[in-house]
Parts: C-alpha cells; sequence; structure tokens
C-alpha cells in the first residue's frame, strides 16, 4: 500500500485543478514553460525514449515529445493525468505511484533512455520514500542514461539526504546546477538540478 504523499497532506483542496490552471494560462500567456525540457534535450539523443517520473499536468514530457522524443509520463494525480491528457492527447500518460513503480509489468519491457523528475517531485513524496522512488525511477533507465533531478533546497528535504538516496539507488551524481537553464552549482542556491546516471 502507497503511503500517502506529502502531495496529498500539504495541499488543500482543489489544488490540483489549480495548477492546471494556472500553467494553461501561462501557456495562453506565452510563458516559457519548457525549460526543463530543454536541458534534458541537450544530453541526450536525438528520438530518445524518457520517463516523466512525476509528469503533473504533462509540461514538460509534452515539450519533450515536441523535440521529437518518445515520452512516458507518469503521476499518481489523477486530476493532473486527466488535464495532461486532454491537453497533449499525442504523448502516453499513465496513473501510477513512484514508489510502487514496475512499468514492465504493464507492458514496458524496454528500458527507458532517461528520465526526468521535474517540478519538485522529491519534496512531494511520502515522507521516507524518497530513496524507494530513486532506485525504482533508476531501476527502468538503461545503464549508463540519465536521471535528471531538479528540486528546491531548504524546504524540507536535504541535499546530502537526496545524494545518500541516489547513492543507495545505484545512481551516481554527475553534475550538479542550480538552475535548469544550466548556471553553476552553489551552495547557497535555492534550487538543484541534478544528473544522475546508472553507471554502465
Amino acid at each position: 500500500m502507497a503511503q500517502q504523499t506529502r502531495w496529498v497532506t500539504d495541499t488543500t483542496q482543489g489544488h490540483s485543478q489549480r495548477l492546471v490552471d494556472r500553467f494553461r494560462q501561462m501557456a495562453a500567456e506565452g510563458r516559457d514553460l519548457a525549460g526543463e525540457a530543454r536541458m534534458l534535450d541537450a544530453v541526450i539523443a536525438p528520438g530518445s525514449t524518457v520517463l516523466d517520473a512525476g509528469c503533473g499536468s504533462g509540461r514538460v514530457g509534452a515539450a519533450l515529445a515536441a523535440r521529437g522524443h518518445a515520452v512516458l509520463g507518469v503521476d499518481a494525480d489523477e486530476t493532473l493525468i486527466e488535464a495532461a491528457r486532454h491537453d497533449f492527447p499525442d504523448v502516453e500518460w499513465a496513473v501510477g505511484d513512484l514508489t510502487e513503480l514496475d512499468l514492465r509489468s504493464g507492458g514496458h519491457s524496454r528500458l527507458f533512455d532517461a528520465a526526468i523528475l521535474a517540478g519538485n517531485v522529491m519534496l512531494y513524496l511520502a515522507p521516507d520514500t524518497e530513496a524507494e522512488v530513486l532506485r525504482r525511477v533508476g531501476a527502468h533507465v538503461r545503464p549508463d542514461g540519465p536521471v535528471v533531478v531538479g528540486f528546491g533546497t531548504g524546504r524540507g528535504y536535504d541535499l546530502a539526504d537526496f545524494d545518500a538516496h541516489a547513492a543507495g539507488a545505484g545512481l551516481v551524481v554527475e553534475h550538479r546546477f542550480a538552475t535548469w537553464d544550466l548556471r553553476p552549482w552553489r551552495p547557497d542556491a535555492d534550487f538543484a538540478v541534478t544528473v544522475l546516471r546508472r553507471p554502465a
């Protein structure tokens, strides 16, 4: 049985729909919502397969698909997945809890070329499940494939703990940046983008 996530416990009723509405409005205004996708696109081969873990309403996965990648987005929030399916019907979306992620049993037998966890996914996981989520996501990525994770720092999940969880999941920290547009990492940064990799 999956534990209750911080997404449920730290947000109020209707939060998911408000998030959907917010990003739809930002898209209508022409705001840049593809920074995470551009970053990952720069480090993977054209036409790669990508697991968008904790995909939310689909903006990152859709931007990756628009760049020619084959994307599967997974999120536990049915409202967000419904919005993703409505707004981006040409991309594959699935409801699923990352702590129980096992896509092979659902017919996805091939390993992905890369995975991305954007949108502060790590901060909304159920307490003490972070290592298991990284392990399960990493297990769905081919050896030497990148797993890119971004989240705000100083918000209850320490980078040292993240690094320990990643190591326990068999992932190696390859790069760390302060932003999705690859500004250099610094200890006082309020955001961290980490490129992990499964050793070949």
